[in-house]
Protein backbone atom coordinates (compact mmCIF):
# COMPACT_ATOMS: atom_id res chain seq x y z
CA UNK A 1 0.00 0.00 0.00
CA UNK A 2 1.70 3.34 -1.05
CA UNK A 3 0.39 6.87 -0.66
CA UNK A 4 1.30 9.31 -3.31
CA UNK A 5 2.42 12.49 -1.92
CA UNK A 6 3.07 15.90 -3.48
CA UNK A 7 5.32 18.32 -1.33
CA UNK A 8 4.49 22.31 -0.35
CA UNK A 9 6.38 24.49 1.48
CA UNK A 10 5.70 26.21 4.63
CA UNK A 11 6.67 28.61 6.87
CA UNK A 12 6.55 27.78 10.53
CA UNK A 13 7.81 30.16 13.84
CA UNK A 14 10.48 28.70 15.09
CA UNK A 15 11.50 31.51 18.14
CA UNK A 16 10.62 34.92 18.94
CA UNK A 17 12.23 37.15 21.51
CA UNK A 18 12.21 40.72 22.55
CA UNK A 19 14.86 42.65 24.55
CA UNK A 20 15.42 46.57 25.86
CA UNK A 21 18.40 48.19 26.44
CA UNK A 22 18.42 51.18 28.46
CA UNK A 23 20.68 54.29 27.89
CA UNK A 24 21.57 56.73 30.48
CA UNK A 25 25.21 58.12 30.21
CA UNK A 26 26.90 61.74 29.94
CA UNK A 27 28.03 63.24 26.81
CA UNK A 28 30.34 66.55 26.71
CA UNK A 29 30.08 68.63 23.89
CA UNK A 30 33.15 68.38 21.82
CA UNK A 31 35.30 71.09 22.01
CA UNK A 32 34.58 72.17 17.63
CA UNK A 33 31.33 72.53 18.83
CA UNK A 34 29.57 75.77 20.25
CA UNK A 35 28.33 75.94 24.31
CA UNK A 36 24.80 74.62 24.44
CA UNK A 37 22.26 77.01 25.49
CA UNK A 38 19.19 75.82 24.97
CA UNK A 39 18.09 72.36 23.43
CA UNK A 40 15.63 72.36 20.22
CA UNK A 41 15.67 68.90 18.78
CA UNK A 42 16.36 65.56 19.17
CA UNK A 43 16.82 62.79 16.92
CA UNK A 44 17.39 59.01 17.09
CA UNK A 45 18.06 55.55 14.91
CA UNK A 46 20.13 52.72 15.10
CA UNK A 47 22.90 51.11 13.16
CA UNK A 48 23.94 47.48 13.04
CA UNK A 49 27.26 46.57 13.54
CA UNK A 50 26.96 42.51 13.78
CA UNK A 51 24.26 40.19 14.15
CA UNK A 52 25.52 36.80 14.75
CA UNK A 53 23.26 33.34 15.80
CA UNK A 54 24.64 30.68 17.80
CA UNK A 55 22.61 27.45 19.41
CA UNK A 56 19.52 29.18 20.91
CA UNK A 57 21.15 32.98 21.60
CA UNK A 58 21.39 35.73 18.86
CA UNK A 59 24.35 38.26 20.10
CA UNK A 60 23.77 41.93 18.34
CA UNK A 61 25.90 44.77 18.60
CA UNK A 62 25.76 48.45 17.15
CA UNK A 63 25.04 52.14 17.49
CA UNK A 64 22.30 54.32 18.96
CA UNK A 65 22.67 57.37 17.25
CA UNK A 66 21.86 60.70 18.89
CA UNK A 67 21.33 64.02 16.85
CA UNK A 68 20.72 67.22 18.64
CA UNK A 69 19.72 70.70 17.63
CA UNK A 70 20.25 74.01 20.09
CA UNK A 71 20.79 77.03 20.55
CA UNK A 72 24.63 78.61 21.25
CA UNK A 73 25.02 79.59 24.61
CA UNK A 74 27.31 83.34 23.64
CA UNK A 75 25.78 84.12 19.87
CA UNK A 76 22.90 82.41 19.88
CA UNK A 77 23.43 80.67 16.41
CA UNK A 78 21.91 77.65 15.66
CA UNK A 79 23.97 74.31 15.66
CA UNK A 80 24.06 70.72 16.07
CA UNK A 81 26.00 67.48 17.59
CA UNK A 82 25.99 63.54 17.39
CA UNK A 83 26.75 60.74 19.82
CA UNK A 84 27.49 57.50 18.96
CA UNK A 85 25.90 55.05 22.12
CA UNK A 86 27.58 51.57 21.33
CA UNK A 87 25.78 48.49 22.80
CA UNK A 88 25.96 44.50 22.84
CA UNK A 89 22.81 42.49 23.61
CA UNK A 90 22.26 39.02 23.13
CA UNK A 91 18.65 37.74 22.73
CA UNK A 92 17.32 34.24 23.79
CA UNK A 93 15.76 32.44 20.33
CA UNK A 94 14.98 28.73 22.09
CA UNK A 95 15.69 26.02 19.49
CA UNK A 96 17.51 28.26 17.06
CA UNK A 97 21.02 26.95 15.23
CA UNK A 98 24.45 29.19 13.83
CA UNK A 99 22.63 28.89 10.43
CA UNK A 100 18.71 30.56 10.99
CA UNK A 101 17.89 33.66 9.58
CA UNK A 102 16.73 35.98 11.94
CA UNK A 103 14.19 39.23 11.02
CA UNK A 104 15.36 41.87 13.10
CA UNK A 105 13.31 45.09 13.96
CA UNK A 106 13.54 48.00 16.89
CA UNK A 107 11.53 50.11 18.21
CA UNK A 108 13.25 53.97 20.14
CA UNK A 109 10.77 53.82 22.47
CA UNK A 110 11.72 56.95 24.70
CA UNK A 111 14.86 59.47 23.83
CA UNK A 112 15.17 62.02 26.72
CA UNK A 113 17.73 64.97 26.26
CA UNK A 114 18.98 66.93 29.22
CA UNK A 115 20.93 69.94 29.72
CA UNK A 116 23.68 69.41 32.68
CA UNK A 117 25.38 72.58 31.91
CA UNK A 118 26.96 74.29 28.28
CA UNK A 119 29.76 71.28 27.98
CA UNK A 120 27.72 68.23 28.99
CA UNK A 121 24.59 66.42 28.34
CA UNK A 122 22.30 63.65 30.14
CA UNK A 123 21.16 61.23 27.63
CA UNK A 124 18.50 58.56 27.88
CA UNK A 125 16.81 56.06 25.48
CA UNK A 126 14.97 52.85 25.94
CA UNK A 127 15.10 50.85 22.73
CA UNK A 128 12.70 47.56 22.51
CA UNK A 129 14.50 44.80 20.26
CA UNK A 130 12.11 42.06 18.38
CA UNK A 131 13.87 38.90 16.88
CA UNK A 132 12.21 36.58 14.79
CA UNK A 133 13.13 33.09 13.56
CA UNK A 134 11.41 31.66 11.07
CA UNK A 135 11.68 28.31 9.20
CA UNK A 136 10.89 26.70 6.22
CA UNK A 137 9.36 23.07 6.69
CA UNK A 138 8.59 21.18 3.61
CA UNK A 139 5.48 18.67 4.42
CA UNK A 140 4.49 15.57 1.90
CA UNK A 141 0.93 15.57 1.50
CA UNK A 142 -0.86 12.46 0.63
CA UNK A 143 -2.95 12.96 -2.07
CA UNK A 144 -4.11 9.63 -3.09
CA UNK A 145 -3.49 5.72 -2.41
CA UNK A 146 -2.43 3.21 -4.79
CA UNK A 147 -4.58 -0.31 -3.53
CA UNK A 148 -7.80 -0.59 -5.33
CA UNK A 149 -9.70 -2.74 -2.25
CA UNK A 150 -8.96 0.07 0.11
CA UNK A 151 -11.44 3.02 1.12
CA UNK A 152 -10.27 6.17 0.93
CA UNK A 153 -11.52 9.38 2.71
CA UNK A 154 -10.60 12.72 1.90
CA UNK A 155 -10.51 15.71 2.88
CA UNK A 156 -10.37 19.56 0.51
CA UNK A 157 -8.19 22.12 2.54
CA UNK A 158 -7.08 24.90 1.55
CA UNK A 159 -4.16 27.10 3.22
CA UNK A 160 -1.61 29.34 2.33
CA UNK A 161 1.89 27.85 1.03
CA UNK A 162 5.28 29.71 0.99
CA UNK A 163 6.47 30.18 -2.09
CA UNK A 164 9.20 32.62 -1.60
CA UNK A 165 11.63 33.74 1.42
CA UNK A 166 14.31 36.42 0.57
CA UNK A 167 16.01 38.96 2.36
CA UNK A 168 17.18 41.99 0.18
CA UNK A 169 17.84 45.90 0.06
CA UNK A 170 16.27 48.71 -1.73
CA UNK A 171 18.61 51.77 -2.12
CA UNK A 172 16.73 55.08 -2.84
CA UNK A 173 19.40 57.07 -3.94
CA UNK A 174 18.51 60.80 -5.66
CA UNK A 175 19.93 64.38 -6.14
CA UNK A 176 17.54 67.49 -5.32
CA UNK A 177 18.84 70.98 -6.77
CA UNK A 178 17.73 74.27 -4.57
CA UNK A 179 15.51 77.05 -5.95
CA UNK A 180 17.70 79.69 -7.44
CA UNK A 181 16.63 82.35 -5.28
CA UNK A 182 17.71 80.77 -2.16
CA UNK A 183 22.00 81.16 -1.08
CA UNK A 184 24.15 78.36 -1.49
CA UNK A 185 24.74 76.39 1.50
CA UNK A 186 27.82 76.34 3.27
CA UNK A 187 26.83 74.11 5.73
CA UNK A 188 24.65 71.15 6.78
CA UNK A 189 22.85 72.23 9.97
CA UNK A 190 20.28 69.43 10.59
CA UNK A 191 17.72 66.81 8.29
CA UNK A 192 15.06 64.36 8.55
CA UNK A 193 14.08 62.31 5.73
CA UNK A 194 11.16 59.69 5.82
CA UNK A 195 9.90 57.53 3.73
CA UNK A 196 6.23 57.82 2.76
CA UNK A 197 3.69 55.44 1.14
CA UNK A 198 5.67 52.88 0.25
CA UNK A 199 4.13 50.48 -1.92
CA UNK A 200 5.78 46.98 -2.58
CA UNK A 201 4.42 44.38 -5.31
CA UNK A 202 5.05 40.83 -6.56
CA UNK A 203 5.66 41.01 -10.59
CA UNK A 204 7.22 38.21 -12.85
CA UNK A 205 10.67 37.79 -10.58
CA UNK A 206 10.42 41.24 -9.52
CA UNK A 207 9.48 43.57 -6.89
CA UNK A 208 8.45 46.61 -7.41
CA UNK A 209 8.92 49.46 -5.23
CA UNK A 210 6.87 53.33 -5.43
CA UNK A 211 7.20 55.74 -2.71
CA UNK A 212 8.22 58.71 -1.83
CA UNK A 213 10.81 60.37 0.00
CA UNK A 214 10.53 63.72 2.16
CA UNK A 215 13.45 65.89 3.26
CA UNK A 216 13.55 68.80 5.78
CA UNK A 217 17.25 70.48 5.87
CA UNK A 218 18.48 73.37 8.29
CA UNK A 219 21.34 74.77 6.41
CA UNK A 220 24.18 77.92 6.81
CA UNK A 221 23.94 80.05 4.24
CA UNK A 222 26.22 83.37 3.59
CA UNK A 223 23.21 85.29 3.88
CA UNK A 224 23.68 88.09 6.84
CA UNK A 225 20.06 88.74 7.20
CA UNK A 226 18.70 84.94 6.95
CA UNK A 227 22.21 83.27 7.67
CA UNK A 228 19.91 79.94 8.65
CA UNK A 229 17.98 78.64 5.97
CA UNK A 230 15.17 75.81 5.63
CA UNK A 231 13.13 74.12 2.98
CA UNK A 232 11.34 70.89 2.70
CA UNK A 233 10.55 69.12 -0.48
CA UNK A 234 9.25 65.52 -1.99
CA UNK A 235 10.83 63.36 -3.89
CA UNK A 236 8.54 60.36 -5.47
CA UNK A 237 10.99 57.27 -6.35
CA UNK A 238 11.13 53.70 -7.60
CA UNK A 239 12.64 50.98 -8.03
CA UNK A 240 13.05 46.91 -7.91
CA UNK A 241 14.64 43.89 -6.41
CA UNK A 242 15.27 40.30 -8.32
CA UNK A 243 13.28 37.92 -6.33
CA UNK A 244 13.49 34.44 -8.33
CA UNK A 245 9.76 32.20 -8.54
CA UNK A 246 7.63 35.98 -7.87
CA UNK A 247 4.51 36.10 -9.46
CA UNK A 248 1.63 38.80 -9.45
CA UNK A 249 -0.60 37.12 -7.63
CA UNK A 250 1.35 36.26 -4.24
CA UNK A 251 0.47 37.40 -1.06
CA UNK A 252 3.12 39.43 -0.13
CA UNK A 253 3.94 39.78 3.79
CA UNK A 254 7.18 42.50 3.97
CA UNK A 255 9.13 44.04 6.67
CA UNK A 256 10.52 47.08 5.92
CA UNK A 257 13.58 48.40 7.94
CA UNK A 258 15.64 51.35 7.45
CA UNK A 259 18.99 50.42 7.63
CA UNK A 260 21.16 53.44 6.20
CA UNK A 261 20.03 57.03 5.48
CA UNK A 262 22.73 60.44 4.67
CA UNK A 263 22.29 63.28 3.14
CA UNK A 264 25.47 65.26 1.73
CA UNK A 265 25.98 68.29 -0.37
CA UNK A 266 28.16 68.53 -4.14
CA UNK A 267 28.69 71.38 -5.96
CA UNK A 268 26.47 71.90 -9.45
CA UNK A 269 27.55 72.99 -12.95
CA UNK A 270 28.86 76.25 -11.74
CA UNK A 271 30.82 74.90 -8.89
CA UNK A 272 28.23 76.19 -6.26
CA UNK A 273 26.92 74.12 -3.46
CA UNK A 274 23.51 73.76 -4.44
CA UNK A 275 23.00 70.38 -4.80
CA UNK A 276 21.43 68.03 -2.31
CA UNK A 277 22.35 64.37 -2.36
CA UNK A 278 19.93 61.78 -0.23
CA UNK A 279 20.75 58.13 0.42
CA UNK A 280 18.41 55.88 1.64
CA UNK A 281 18.98 51.79 2.36
CA UNK A 282 15.61 49.79 3.14
CA UNK A 283 15.98 46.35 4.46
CA UNK A 284 13.14 43.78 2.99
CA UNK A 285 12.25 40.63 4.80
CA UNK A 286 10.43 39.11 1.81
CA UNK A 287 7.47 36.48 2.17
CA UNK A 288 5.21 35.58 -0.30
CA UNK A 289 2.51 32.98 -0.17
CA UNK A 290 0.12 31.29 -2.72
CA UNK A 291 -3.28 29.62 -1.69
CA UNK A 292 -2.92 25.99 -2.12
CA UNK A 293 -5.36 23.65 -2.61
CA UNK A 294 -5.26 19.97 -2.11
CA UNK A 295 -7.75 17.03 -1.51
CA UNK A 296 -5.60 15.09 1.07
CA UNK A 297 -6.05 11.40 2.30
CA UNK A 298 -7.20 11.64 5.91
CA UNK A 299 -8.04 8.07 6.52
CA UNK A 300 -8.34 4.36 4.70
CA UNK A 301 -9.82 1.45 5.74
CA UNK A 302 -11.12 -1.69 4.58
CA UNK A 303 -12.82 -5.06 6.35
CA UNK A 304 -10.49 -6.90 4.96
CA UNK A 305 -7.81 -5.88 7.19
CA UNK A 306 -6.54 -4.00 9.90
CA UNK A 307 -5.38 -0.33 8.53
CA UNK A 308 -3.99 1.75 11.42
CA UNK A 309 -2.64 5.48 9.80
CA UNK A 310 0.46 7.03 11.33
CA UNK A 311 1.35 10.70 10.80
CA UNK A 312 0.99 13.94 12.95
CA UNK A 313 -0.30 17.20 13.60
CA UNK A 314 0.23 20.42 11.17
CA UNK A 315 -1.09 23.75 11.64
CA UNK A 316 -2.10 24.88 8.24
CA UNK A 317 -3.16 29.06 8.02
CA UNK A 318 -5.48 29.48 6.20
CA UNK A 319 -6.16 33.06 3.85
CA UNK A 320 -9.53 34.77 6.01
CA UNK A 321 -8.75 38.27 4.48
CA UNK A 322 -6.44 40.98 3.22
CA UNK A 323 -7.66 44.21 3.47
CA UNK A 324 -5.98 47.60 3.29
CA UNK A 325 -7.58 50.83 5.17
CA UNK A 326 -6.79 54.48 5.59
CA UNK A 327 -7.97 56.34 8.70
CA UNK A 328 -7.88 60.07 8.29
CA UNK A 329 -7.03 62.04 11.58
CA UNK A 330 -8.17 65.54 11.97
CA UNK A 331 -7.28 67.44 15.17
CA UNK A 332 -5.85 70.64 16.89
CA UNK A 333 -3.30 70.52 19.38
CA UNK A 334 -2.93 73.63 21.62
CA UNK A 335 0.09 75.82 21.94
CA UNK A 336 2.33 76.92 25.08
CA UNK A 337 3.44 80.73 24.11
CA UNK A 338 6.06 80.79 26.44
CA UNK A 339 8.69 82.28 24.66
CA UNK A 340 6.33 84.09 22.03
CA UNK A 341 3.72 84.42 19.18
CA UNK A 342 4.49 81.58 16.72
CA UNK A 343 5.21 83.26 13.49
CA UNK A 344 6.11 80.34 11.65
CA UNK A 345 5.61 76.54 11.23
CA UNK A 346 8.58 74.88 9.84
CA UNK A 347 8.20 71.33 9.61
CA UNK A 348 5.95 68.65 11.27
CA UNK A 349 7.03 65.23 11.75
CA UNK A 350 5.44 62.50 13.01
CA UNK A 351 5.57 58.32 13.70
CA UNK A 352 2.81 55.99 14.65
CA UNK A 353 3.39 54.41 17.56
CA UNK A 354 1.50 51.41 18.46
CA UNK A 355 -0.22 51.27 21.60
CA UNK A 356 -2.95 47.92 21.11
CA UNK A 357 -4.49 45.91 18.91
CA UNK A 358 -7.47 43.63 19.92
CA UNK A 359 -10.31 41.61 17.76
CA UNK A 360 -14.12 42.55 17.13
CA UNK A 361 -16.50 41.54 15.31
CA UNK A 362 -16.24 41.30 11.62
CA UNK A 363 -12.86 43.36 12.54
CA UNK A 364 -9.21 44.35 13.90
CA UNK A 365 -9.45 47.71 16.15
CA UNK A 366 -6.02 49.53 16.23
CA UNK A 367 -5.50 51.87 19.42
CA UNK A 368 -2.48 53.91 18.22
CA UNK A 369 -1.21 57.34 18.54
CA UNK A 370 0.68 59.66 16.50
CA UNK A 371 3.62 60.90 18.35
CA UNK A 372 4.16 64.45 16.32
CA UNK A 373 7.41 67.09 16.20
CA UNK A 374 6.74 70.70 15.32
CA UNK A 375 9.39 73.10 14.32
CA UNK A 376 8.53 76.65 14.43
CA UNK A 377 9.94 80.31 14.73
CA UNK A 378 8.75 83.14 16.83
CA UNK A 379 8.23 86.73 15.67
CA UNK A 380 12.03 87.97 16.43
CA UNK A 381 14.60 89.37 14.22
CA UNK A 382 17.21 86.61 15.29
CA UNK A 383 14.35 83.75 14.15
CA UNK A 384 15.10 81.10 17.27
CA UNK A 385 14.06 77.87 16.58
CA UNK A 386 11.31 75.79 18.54
CA UNK A 387 10.19 72.61 19.15
CA UNK A 388 7.38 71.28 20.46
CA UNK A 389 5.89 67.80 21.37
CA UNK A 390 2.23 66.26 20.84
CA UNK A 391 0.45 62.99 21.23
CA UNK A 392 -2.49 62.40 19.14
CA UNK A 393 -4.26 58.93 19.99
CA UNK A 394 -6.57 57.44 17.87
CA UNK A 395 -8.90 54.04 16.83
CA UNK A 396 -9.50 52.70 13.79
CA UNK A 397 -11.02 49.40 12.55
CA UNK A 398 -9.90 47.20 9.83
CA UNK A 399 -13.01 45.23 8.45
CA UNK A 400 -12.26 41.62 8.39
CA UNK A 401 -15.65 39.69 7.54
CA UNK A 402 -15.86 36.11 9.77
CA UNK A 403 -12.50 36.80 11.98
CA UNK A 404 -12.84 34.78 15.07
CA UNK A 405 -11.40 35.07 18.70
CA UNK A 406 -8.57 32.42 17.83
CA UNK A 407 -7.41 34.19 14.58
CA UNK A 408 -3.85 35.08 14.12
CA UNK A 409 -3.32 38.37 12.30
CA UNK A 410 -0.58 40.74 10.86
CA UNK A 411 -1.48 44.50 10.79
CA UNK A 412 0.96 46.87 10.19
CA UNK A 413 0.45 50.78 9.95
CA UNK A 414 2.30 53.60 8.30
CA UNK A 415 2.24 57.44 7.91
CA UNK A 416 1.38 58.22 4.59
CA UNK A 417 0.61 62.32 5.15
CA UNK A 418 1.02 64.59 7.42
CA UNK A 419 0.27 68.30 7.56
CA UNK A 420 0.54 71.09 10.07
CA UNK A 421 -1.13 74.32 9.78
CA UNK A 422 -1.69 77.71 12.11
CA UNK A 423 -5.78 77.63 13.15
CA UNK A 424 -5.32 81.06 14.93
CA UNK A 425 -2.97 82.33 18.11
CA UNK A 426 -2.21 79.65 19.85
CA UNK A 427 -3.78 76.42 18.18
CA UNK A 428 -2.12 74.38 15.04
CA UNK A 429 -4.35 72.02 13.29
CA UNK A 430 -2.60 68.69 12.49
CA UNK A 431 -4.25 66.51 9.10
CA UNK A 432 -2.44 63.35 8.77
CA UNK A 433 -3.30 59.77 6.55
CA UNK A 434 -2.27 56.40 8.46
CA UNK A 435 -2.51 53.44 6.28
CA UNK A 436 -3.27 50.08 8.03
CA UNK A 437 -2.79 46.82 5.93
CA UNK A 438 -4.12 43.38 7.29
CA UNK A 439 -3.61 39.90 6.56
CA UNK A 440 -5.84 37.81 8.99
CA UNK A 441 -5.20 33.72 8.75
CA UNK A 442 -6.93 30.83 10.62
CA UNK A 443 -4.58 28.77 11.99
CA UNK A 444 -6.31 24.96 11.83
CA UNK A 445 -4.51 21.82 12.53
CA UNK A 446 -4.53 18.96 9.80
CA UNK A 447 -3.59 15.26 10.66
CA UNK A 448 -1.41 14.34 7.74
CA UNK A 449 -0.75 10.52 6.90
CA UNK A 450 2.84 9.58 6.75
CA UNK A 451 2.28 6.27 5.88
CA UNK A 452 -0.59 3.05 6.87
CA UNK A 453 0.77 0.09 8.81
CA UNK A 454 -1.47 -3.20 7.43
CA UNK A 455 -2.20 -5.83 10.27
CA UNK A 456 -4.29 -8.85 10.10
CA UNK A 457 -7.68 -8.44 11.89
CA UNK A 458 -8.75 -9.56 15.52
CA UNK A 459 -10.51 -12.40 15.06
CA UNK A 460 -11.95 -12.95 18.16
CA UNK A 461 -12.95 -8.99 18.33
CA UNK A 462 -14.64 -9.27 15.01
CA UNK A 463 -16.45 -12.46 16.53
CA UNK A 464 -17.57 -11.11 19.39
CA UNK A 465 -19.56 -8.18 17.43
CA UNK A 466 -22.87 -9.16 16.06
CA UNK A 467 -23.06 -10.35 12.55
CA UNK A 468 -26.19 -8.67 12.27
CA UNK A 469 -27.77 -4.85 14.04
CA UNK A 470 -30.03 -2.08 13.41
CA UNK A 471 -27.76 1.19 14.14
CA UNK A 472 -29.44 4.39 15.46
CA UNK A 473 -27.96 7.20 13.48
CA UNK A 474 -26.61 9.78 16.16
CA UNK A 475 -26.49 13.70 15.67
CA UNK A 476 -22.20 14.00 14.16
CA UNK A 477 -22.59 9.82 12.70
CA UNK A 478 -21.57 9.50 9.34
CA UNK A 479 -21.43 6.22 6.92
CA UNK A 480 -17.57 6.19 6.70
CA UNK A 481 -17.52 6.05 10.53
CA UNK A 482 -20.27 3.27 11.20
CA UNK A 483 -18.86 1.44 8.64
CA UNK A 484 -15.33 1.41 9.89
CA UNK A 485 -16.94 0.70 13.44
CA UNK A 486 -19.01 -2.37 11.97
CA UNK A 487 -16.19 -4.23 9.34
CA UNK A 488 -18.42 -3.34 6.77
CA UNK A 489 -18.78 -1.02 3.73
CA UNK A 490 -20.46 2.28 2.92
CA UNK A 491 -21.21 0.88 -0.12
CA UNK A 492 -22.90 -2.16 1.70
CA UNK A 493 -24.77 -0.02 3.88
CA UNK A 494 -26.11 1.99 0.92
CA UNK A 495 -26.99 -1.01 -0.58
CA UNK A 496 -29.15 -2.75 1.90
CA UNK A 497 -30.87 0.44 3.07
CA UNK A 498 -31.70 1.93 -0.35
CA UNK A 499 -29.51 5.13 0.08
CA UNK A 500 -28.15 6.77 -2.60
CA UNK A 501 -24.53 7.79 -3.15
CA UNK A 502 -23.17 10.42 -0.90
CA UNK A 503 -26.43 10.54 1.02
CA UNK A 504 -25.67 10.59 4.47
CA UNK A 505 -28.40 9.62 6.58
CA UNK A 506 -30.40 11.98 9.03
CA UNK A 507 -30.50 11.30 12.90
CA UNK A 508 -32.48 9.13 14.40
CA UNK A 509 -32.63 6.93 10.74
CA UNK A 510 -32.29 3.14 11.71
CA UNK A 511 -29.61 1.33 9.33
CA UNK A 512 -29.44 -2.26 8.78
CA UNK A 513 -25.53 -2.91 9.15
CA UNK A 514 -24.40 -6.38 8.30
CA UNK A 515 -20.74 -7.35 9.20
CA UNK A 516 -18.47 -8.24 6.72
CA UNK A 517 -15.58 -10.12 6.81
CA UNK A 518 -12.69 -11.66 4.12
CA UNK A 519 -15.50 -10.31 1.55
CA UNK A 520 -17.95 -12.98 3.57
CA UNK A 521 -21.23 -11.93 4.78
CA UNK A 522 -21.36 -13.94 8.63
Amino acid sequence: MELRKESVQMLQIKSRAASQVTFDTDYNVPDAKPDVGRLIQSKGDISMDEVRLSEGKAFISGNLNVDILYVGEENQKVSSLGAKLPFDETLNLEGIASGDKMCLKWEIEDLTIRLIHSRKLNIKALVTFYGAVDETEQVRLPVALDATDISVRKKTVRFLGLTVHKKDTLRVKDEYTIASNRPDISGLIWYTMDIRGLDLKPEENIVKARGELTVFVLYESEDTETPVQWLEYSLPFSGEVECPDCTEELIPDIEVSVMHQSLEVKPDADGEERILVSDVVLELDMKFFREEEYSLVTDVYTPLRECVPEGKNEVLEKLLVRNFSRCRITDRIQVKETQGKILQLCHSQGKVKIDKTRIVENGVQADRVLMLKILYIIGNDSMPFYSMEAMIPFSHVVEARGIRPDSSYRLKAELEQLSAAMADGNEIEIRASVGLNLLAVIREPVFIIDKVEEKPLDMKKIQAMPGILIYMVKPGDELWDIARKYHTSIEEICTLNGLKENQEPSPGTPLLVVKKVEGQIK
